[in-house]
């Protein structure tokens, strides 16, 4: 593959999708972007990254529009007044990695970002509720009770996020992604395979 190439991965918490994502990475041969596009975001803003981290997948709010106003202080010349703003900066930085290299980026609603770039091979990782339960169960330390709300508070922030920023679309819309994989049924491994494979598949000969 000579060409540059970008894959996109949205999941559903505790369906393994960032673990897919980094193995895919890790197969490729190329680098995955999922919280350093915060911290890439907040180097060429100024804006310091805990806010980049509080605004991520939520929306805009009374309160967070406070916390941006103070934490700009020392930045007379910004002007931010939302989240829209710093958003930006971080579809600026998505843009920039798929114009530079080929990479995996994790959320960050990356698929309507990259929406004109060529190369773009998005998918959508889930898992039955069972399924993603037990793994923030074991890799959190939580309750049962506790991985129940942590699922359905995270992923209602990813489709109110991915609503917000597309100006409508739904975050679990197929036509959304290349390829929308249960994660449960599929395996880890075999999701990485298939991913690997469409994606290679895809730029023969490009």
């Amino acid at each position: 593959m000579s060409k540059n190439f970008v894959i996109t991965i949205a999941r559903g918490f505790g369906s393994g999708g960032k673990e897919i994502a980094h193995s895919v990475a890790k197969a490729l041969g190329v680098k995955c972007y999922e919280h350093s596009i915060l911290t890439l975001a907040s180097h060429l803003s100024g804006v310091d990254r805990s806010v980049f981290a509080e605004a991520d997948e939520k929306l805009l709010k009374p309160s967070f529009i406070h916390t941006i106003k103070e934490s700009l202080s020392p930045y007379p010349e910004s002007h931010f007044v939302s989240n829209d703003e710093l958003f930006a900066y971080e579809a600026q930085i998505i843009k920039g990695l798929a114009a530079s290299e080929s990479c995996v980026i994790v959320g960050k609603a990356a698929d309507f970002v990259l929406q004109d770039f060529e190369n773009v091979f998005s998918f959508y990782i889930e898992a039955p509720r069972d399924f993603c339960l037990n793994n923030v169960m074991r890799k959190m330390d939580v309750t049962e009770e506790e991985a129940h709300k942590l699922i359905a508070e995270t992923d209602k922030y990813r489709a109110e996020f991915y609503k917000y920023v597309t100006g409508g679309n739904y975050w679990t819309n197929p036509v959304n992604y290349d390829m929308t994989l249960n994660s449960a049924k599929v395996g880890k491994e075999n999701c990485v395979k298939l991913i690997a494979d469409y994606v290679g598949m895809m730029m023969e000969g490009k």
